[in-house]
């Protein structure tokens, strides 16, 4: 019932909703202005009428075709119950095939990297505009500390500050809006750009034209934000604030272009977007603009935690510690990807110096995510059932307009393309690591049929030869089916250690691709003695299982299912609860099976996630002070080629 509630309270189109939109969702696509219109002069060749007439074309025609179009229109309707982004884009898929896992990793750290130069590039790119108050001013000091600053505060949560954003963002879309407008005023004929024929004429007759599509692609970054926040303002929400969205950005955008067609001579190291300001109204423009740079970095940085904490759920990415800083529906910190970010983020800006040298490094990352989004959304929409003659027009669409910008932007590889290509390499390195290692481990486990072993678990319950380890001894397994154990458990029960208890619990934790669910099931095998509880959550559910078990004991309990007292004599009387002990395996693979070139490459990688990752116990939230581990191998029948041949 919550779930439906949360669904329609993100499906209703109201004030404050708009607000929140405005302010979470469209801070990088809004904060394009700052540079586009810049990186655009700064790389040509010449100054004249057809780079201002046919680069405002490109970029009127890249939001409508690829920001409207492509995301506002229908990708957003590819939802996973409210919930969008590449990872509930793959968790729609019926068939997860490997080439879609190989396509969503790529894109998700693709959109980790941009997460790591949009900070960079929108906070310097307004901090420098205080060079024209005053060209002494120290650009990057200023910008490591609000950067330092920023990520600092990010373990408290944002709550405090999170109500601002929304009027934040509404004054700076309106003072988009306002200055483009005076300026559009003294050369109206600028919207003749709205022609797509200049577009043409732009790539087909200007000198390095289309190599310039590599700066026209900056406008549309924060496209894939837009689907990313599906899930916290819902798509009437989105859809309807980005039409005063769109109508702010493209008047900034034409009234930078009228400013150039105005002045022809333009300075070195011209930056429009502060051109366009009276003089009088610079230094407040600056403040909103490094406001909306902030606000649009932390949009960025929550967003990295998101796709993080998704990835973790869904497999992708090693366990880490994630954290709950404020009461906030799915708001959540964590403390690794935080201040790898910052560590990341300063090195950008100590390193590139300029944001102008930061554009180069700029959208490579983006505009391999968004290919991937598009690969995976014309899978999902054939999965569907969707004609094939309009998903081969949306092929050759966004096909050729996304091609045309990869290879644009490969241009700018050499001048700091590599900096976010070797970020989303070392993003992806650690998923394939840990998703492939997975799965080759997976694949060497063993299952039992539970029903084979009634009798064992009943005979060793009441073995009183045996010493009892606990009460209630629990276990957190992996088979699916509920008829179904790991051989290994069976060999830590009954063959390492003959372990007795009065009541065994098989705990299953089921990540499913609804985002929000959350309930469970009983079963029991033996009544009081052998009980598999299986819990369904959402891959954006915590997995807090101690927490949880503990309320499944006391419906249980209330229910007349079993006794939490304990087995002890001495303790019964005085009616102590009952104790529980936790046995957590831990999946090693033994050295002496070879393994193929490409298996013993994945497995080195998945050693090297291992360090950092948190271990089940603390994934899971278990209480450590009841919980024993135990290191059981991957034993892999692997018959020997020769005979061994006794000699005494």
């Amino acid at each position: 019932m919550s779930e439906m509630k949360h669904h329609s309270a993100l499906s209703r189109v109201t004030f404050a909703g708009l607000l929140i939109t405005i302010g979470i969702v469209f801070g990088d696509i809004g904060t394009s202005p700052l540079y586009v219109i810049k990186a655009i002069i700064s790389e040509a060749e010449q100054f004249d009428k057809l780079l201002v007439y046919g680069a405002l074309s490109c970029i009127f025609w890249t939001l409508t075709l690829q920001t409207t179009l492509k995301y506002v229109i229908i990708t957003l309707r590819a939802d996973n119950h409210g919930e969008g982004g590449i990872f509930a884009l793959y968790a729609l898929m019926k068939k997860k095939s490997t080439w879609a896992a190989a396509l969503t990793m790529i894109g998700g750290s693709a959109l980790l990297a941009d997460g790591v130069i949009t900070p960079s590039i929108t906070v310097t790119s307004s901090i420098e505009g205080l060079r024209l108050i005053n060209p002494e001013i120290p650009v990057l000091p200023v910008v490591l500390v609000i950067i330092t600053a920023l990520f600092f505060i990010q373990q408290f949560g944002t709550k405090f500050i999170g109500k601002s954003f929304g009027p934040i963002m509404v004054i700076w879309f309106g003072m988009l809006a306002i200055l483009g407008f005076i300026q559009l005023l003294t050369y109206p004929e600028i919207l003749n750009v709205l022609n797509p024929i200049y577009a043409y004429d732009f790539l087909a007759n200007y000198p390095e034209g289309f190599i310039l599509l590599g700066a026209v692609f900056l406008c549309t970054t924060g496209a894939e934000a837009l689907y990313s926040d599906l899930g916290h303002c819902g798509i009437k929400n989105i859809r309807i604030s980005w039409i005063f969205v769109k109508i702010a950005l493209l008047l900034n955008y034409f009234g930078q272009g009228a400013w150039l067609m105005n002045h022809p001579q333009p300075v070195a190291d011209l930056n429009p977007f502060y051109s366009i300001m009276p003089n009088w109204f610079l230094f407040p423009g600056i403040l909103i603009s490094t406001a909306a740079a902030v606000i649009a970095s932390q949009a960025l940085i929550t967003g990295s935690y998101t796709l993080i904490s998704e990835a973790v759920s869904m497999n992708f990415w090693p366990k880490i510690k994630v954290l709950h800083p404020t009461t906030i529906k799915g708001q959540v910190y964590i403390p690794f990807v935080n201040w790898l970010l910052w560590i990341s983020v300063c090195f950008v800006v100590l390193f590139f110096q300029e944001s102008s040298n930061m554009e180069a490094a700029y959208g490579l990352s983006i505009t391999i995510t968004m290919m991937m989004t598009s690969l995976l959304l014309i899978h999902y929409l054939y999965q569907k059932g969707v004609h094939l003659v309009f998903l081969a027009l949306l092929v050759l669409l966004f096909g050729s307009i996304e091609t045309s910008f990869l290879i644009a932007n490969l241009h700018k590889f050499a001048n700091g393309g590599w900096f976010s290509i070797a970020l989303a390499c070392a993003f992806l390195l650690i998923m394939l690591g840990w998703f492939f290692g997975r799965r080759i481990k997976n694949r060497h486990i063993s299952f039992s049929n539970v029903n084979k072993y009634l009798h064992f678990f009943e005979d060793l319950s009441h073995d009183k030869t045996i010493p009892p380890i606990a009460t209630n001894l629990v276990y957190i397994i992996k088979a699916n089916d509920i008829h179904q154990i790991e051989s290994k458990i069976m060999y830590s029960i009954f063959n390492k250690q003959p372990k007795r208890a009065q009541t065994y619990w098989l705990l299953h934790v089921d990540t499913v691709d609804e985002p929000d669910t959350f309930s469970y099931e009983v079963i029991q095998f033996i009544p009081g003695i052998l009980i598999r509880v299986d819990f369904h959550l959402g891959f954006k559910i915590e997995p807090r299982i101690n927490l949880y078990f503990k309320e499944v004991l006391k419906d249980m309990v209330a229910n007349g299912e079993i006794k939490l007292t304990s087995s002890y004599e001495s303790l019964k009387k005085h009616h102590y609860p009952a104790d529980f002990l936790f046995v957590n395996l831990d999946r090693i693979m033994i050295q002496d099976y070879k393994l193929s070139p490409w298996e013993t490459m994945i497995m080195g990688l998945h050693a090297f996630t291992r360090l950092f990752s948190i271990n089940d116990v603390k994934a899971l939230g278990l209480d450590t002070s009841c919980v024993i581990e135990e290191k059981v191998p991957i034993t892999i029948e692997r018959p020997l080629n020769r005979k061994l041949k006794r000699i005494g």
